[in-house]
């Protein structure tokens, strides 16, 4: 059996087709892995998590555009980091980041480092939702 341009063509197409629609199937059920504050490690640095806890200060960056938020889940606690353009998303869907102290929420976003200490930087304004 030869394979002229055209079969491979095919096979090419059909085997591109098949790994979409993989993806399609499974990206809706792999989820993002929840942890609490005391177990985030330096190893989990560029890893998407999702934690509970607190707000329990709010502070604006220098050039106030940015917002470091202090999460306390009872044991420990992690500044979350939102940057203007998930506080332009959280700010259109008319709520203010002034809204989140002493609540409880949600969060899911990137561990990260600076200056040796570990934060988390929010994925998106969806990413932070109060819950009761």
């Amino acid at each position: 059996m030869e394979i002229t341009d055209d079969k491979l063509l095919k096979i090419a197409l059909i085997t591109s087709l098949i790994g979409i629609i993989g993806l399609i199937i499974f990206t809706p059920s792999i989820e993002v892995k929840k942890v609490d504050i005391k177990d985030i490690s330096r190893a989990m640095v560029d890893e998407k998590v999702c934690i509970d806890g607190v707000i329990t200060d709010i502070a604006q960056s220098s050039s106030k555009t940015n917002y470091f938020l202090t999460i306390n889940d009872g044991e420990s606690q992690i500044t979350l980091i939102v940057f203007e353009k998930q506080v332009a998303e959280i700010q259109s869907k008319n709520l203010d980041i002034e809204n989140f102290k002493n609540r409880k929420v949600e969060v899911t976003g990137t561990i990260a480092e600076y200056k040796s200490d570990l934060e988390l930087i929010l994925s998106s304004g969806d990413s932070l939702r109060i819950v009761n």
